[in-house]
């Protein structure tokens, strides 16, 4: 393997795991405040999705693509918080899967029937599009490397939030002791949609960014789902250090793996062989690790400790 197609798959599967750290910061968020198993969650990333697309197809403009991808997936999600989960918060999480199961399939065939059954196409804005020519030589199409910029901001703006707000001092306080922050006076269910509500836009962010890569259709949610809980195990529920951590470990991973697996296993087996086997490793990779760091630790890399 060439070093400049080794720097592009690196990038790759750091614009990758930038964007499962969008969907798993506001996962890891509703849970370490809320303690809610939310499996709606992709249904809010490929609502964001669906808002940019027709948006953005309406008016011809991809940033207010972005700005309807935000709005839709964060009033979708004070919406359902209001309506549905707030009556699962004292239930145990059985009930919870179960109904944020139902919303999965609500959100299908609503998102089906106003939009259809064929997916729909987000074009990478003209100002974005093309490659850039990075140091060495190597040449990187420039609307992946502003996802990855995009979402290193995203990364810092939650720090801020969390660490330098008041809105974050309660997340904090929600997290260790909700009675506490209540019986001072917190509004606990104001804050509960707030919290659901930026997890809902963060989701949506990433389905609207991803969708110009991609085509944008109906149950896109539920395999990226899977790999944000993956992530936020890894980094440590409630962390959104941990998140960030855990996504780009994940997302150089799966990239990394389907390349040099396959390679490596060529010196011992026959190459169609070694291509069969290190494809099937590769897809398990991000699995492996996730057992491996639960081994070691736990809580994951950057959980609460007992």
């Amino acid at each position: 393997m060439s070093f400049l197609l080794l720097i592009e798959q690196v990038l790759n599967g750091l614009q990758f795991g930038i964007m499962l750290f969008l969907m798993a910061a506001g996962l890891t968020l509703i849970f370490g405040v809320m303690g809610l198993i939310n499996l709606a969650h992709g249904s809010l990333y490929m609502i964001g999705a669906f808002c940019a697309a027709a948006v953005a197809a309406a008016t011809g403009s991809f940033l207010l693509g972005l700005v309807a991808a935000l709005a839709g997936a964060a009033a979708a999600g004070a919406l359902v918080e209001l309506v549905v989960i707030r009556r699962l918060y004292d239930k145990d999480h059985l009930d919870q899967v179960l109904a944020t199961f139902a919303l999965i399939l609500i959100f299908s065939e609503g998102t089906r029937w106003v939009f259809g059954s064929f997916p729909l196409f987000l074009d990478v804005p003209d100002f974005l599009s093309g490659p850039v020519t990075l140091p060495g030589g190597i040449e990187y199409p420039l609307y992946r490397l502003a996802l990855i910029v995009v979402g290193l901001l995203v990364a810092l703006g939650l720090y801020l939030l969390i660490s330098r707000t008041r809105l974050g001092i309660q997340i904090r306080a929600g997290e260790n002791d909700r009675e506490m922050i209540a019986a001072l006076g917190i509004d606990i269910a104001k804050l509960y949609t707030i919290v659901f509500a930026l997890g809902a836009a963060l989701a949506g962010l990433a389905g609207a960014l991803v969708g110009a890569i991609q085509s944008v259709q109906v149950g896109m949610g539920e395999p990226v789902l899977i790999l944000a809980f993956v992530v936020i195990v890894i980094g440590g529920i409630g962390s959104i250090k941990g998140a960030l951590v855990g996504a780009i470990l994940v997302g150089l991973t799966d990239t990394l793996g389907g390349i040099f697996l396959p390679e490596a296993l060529k010196l011992f087996l026959d190459p169609s062989t070694a291509t069969s086997v290190g494809s099937s490793l590769a897809s398990m990779a991000i699995y492996i690790l996730m057992a491996a760091v639960l081994i070691l630790r736990p809580a994951g890399l950057f959980g609460a400790r007992a």
